[in-house]
């Protein structure tokens, strides 16, 4: 009897530790229009495409304390407007701003991204994250470059 409850007692533990509530899906599958239950087979033809003339970008040797930055330069190369919901960056001293408007096919944007070097002496190398109605959703942009000390 000691043991059926200890069992018992150990597969409701087990069970309630899952990680996924019956009835909800993960936001995962929600945010990639692939996962979606939709009729139309050819959705990643028509999705729009987040095209980079460049998505590195060096800034080279900064002194500390400097802020810098850089505009990183797309097209809209799919065939239905981007709608870019969010960008982060790896760090907090570095911040990213992007257009709050759609994107239509054809036409261009920019992401523009900000480092500030203050206290950041050494080699760096940042990341950000785009993520939009893209398929993939995520994009990434990398800015790098060394932080010298300041002469006092």
């Amino acid at each position: 009897m000691k043991y059926t409850f200890l069992i018992l007692s150990s597969l409701l533990f087990l069970g309630s530790c899952s990680q996924s509530t019956p009835g909800k899906a993960d936001a995962n599958l929600v945010e990639n229009p692939l996962s979606a239950d939709n009729p139309d087979a050819n959705l990643a033809e028509k999705a729009p495409v987040m095209t980079f003339k460049e998505n590195i970008h060096n800034f080279g040797t900064l002194t500390d304390g400097e802020v810098v930055t850089y505009k990183f330069k797309f097209t809209n190369t799919g065939k239905s407007d981007l709608i870019i919901s969010s960008a982060s960056a790896s760090c907090g001293c570095t911040v990213p701003s992007y257009p709050k408007t759609p994107i239509a096919p054809g036409e261009e944007g920019a992401i523009d991204v900000e480092f500030n070097s203050s206290g950041k002496v050494g080699v760096f190398d940042k990341n950000v994250t785009i993520t939009a109605n893209t398929i993939p959703t995520q994009v990434y942009l990398v800015i790098r470059g060394e932080v010298k000390p300041a002469n006092k």
